[in-house]
C-alpha cells in the first residue's frame, strides 16, 4: 500500500510519545548536563599518567623511557628526563620525567602510547568535558595535570586495571625472588671466603740456598 512505511513510522513515533509519559525506557532525550549517560568501560578520550600511592610526584610509574614520545603519530608528547634518580612508590631508585606534556589539541586518541608503554604508566582517560577559552596553554597538559591515581584508573577501567595490577604484582614477585637469590648467593660466597684458611705469608716464598742442608 502506498504510504505504508510513513504510517508505520508515525505509529512508532506516537507509541514512543505516549509511552514517554509512563515509561522511562521510552525517553530518548538525555537532559545534559544535568543527566549523563554512563560511559562504557572501553571508551577512551585522551591519555593520563598513572601513579601509585598518595603522592603523585613520588608515585608516577613513568620512568621517562620516551618510547611513547617516539611512537606517537602526531608527535604531541614532550618528555625531558631527570638528571638524577629518586625512589618511586616501591622504594626503587628511578629516573623520572622532569617534564611530561601532552598537547591534547593535537592528540588523536589512537592509544598507541598505551600499547607501547612497558611500565603500564600511561592509560586512556574517559573525560571529555575539556573545552577552554585558552586555545594553546589550556590544551597543553603538564605532568601534574596528567597524573591520576591507580584508584581512579580502577574506577573508569576496572577490568583492565585489575589485569594490570595482577601483572605488576607477578613481575614484582619475580624481581623480589631474583634479588633474594642474588643476596643468598652473595652471602654464601662471603661465608665460604671467610671459612677458607688463611695462607701464611712466607709459605710460598722460596728458601734461600743452603738453608736447612
Amino acid at each position: 500500500m502506498l504510504g505504508e512505511g510513513i504510517l508505520k513510522g508515525l505509529a512508532e513515533t506516537a507509541r514512543n510519545f505516549a509511552g514517554s509519559f509512563v515509561s522511562k525506557d521510552r525517553l530518548t532525550t538525555v537532559e545534559y548536563p544535568e543527566e549523563r549517560l554512563p560511559l562504557p568501560e572501553a571508551s577512551r578520550n585522551f591519555p593520563f599518567l598513572v601513579y601509585d600511592g598518595t603522592d603523585w610526584e613520588k608515585g608516577l610509574r613513568c620512568v621517562a623511557c620516551q618510547i611513547c614520545e617516539k611512537e606517537c603519530p602526531p608527535k604531541c608528547i614532550y618528555i625531558d628526563k631527570s638528571k638524577d634518580k629518586k625512589p618511586d612508590a616501591f622504594g626503587r631508585p628511578q629516573i623520572y620525567p622532569a617534564k611530561f606534556d601532552i598537547d591534547i589539541s593535537v592528540c588523536m586518541s589512537c592509544q598507541i602510547c598505551v600499547e607501547v608503554c612497558p611500565f603500564e604508566a600511561i592509560k586512556m582517560d574517559t573525560q571529555y568535558e575539556l573545552s577552554t577559552d585558552d586555545r594553546f596553554g589550556g590544551l597543553l597538559l603538564d605532568r601534574k595535570e596528567l597524573a591520576k591515581s591507580n584508584e581512579y584508573y580502577h574506577q573508569i577501567h576496572p577490568t583492565e586495571a585489575s589485569e594490570v595490577d595482577a601483572k605488576l604484582a607477578a613481575e614484582k614477585v619475580k624481581v623480589d625472588a631474583k634479588a633474594k637469590a642474588a643476596a643468598c648467593a652473595a652471602a654464601a660466597k662471603a661465608a665460604a671466603a671467610a671459612a677458607k684458611p688463611a695462607v701464611p705469608a712466607d709459605a710460598s716464598a722460596p728458601k734461600p740456598q743452603g738453608e736447612g742442608d
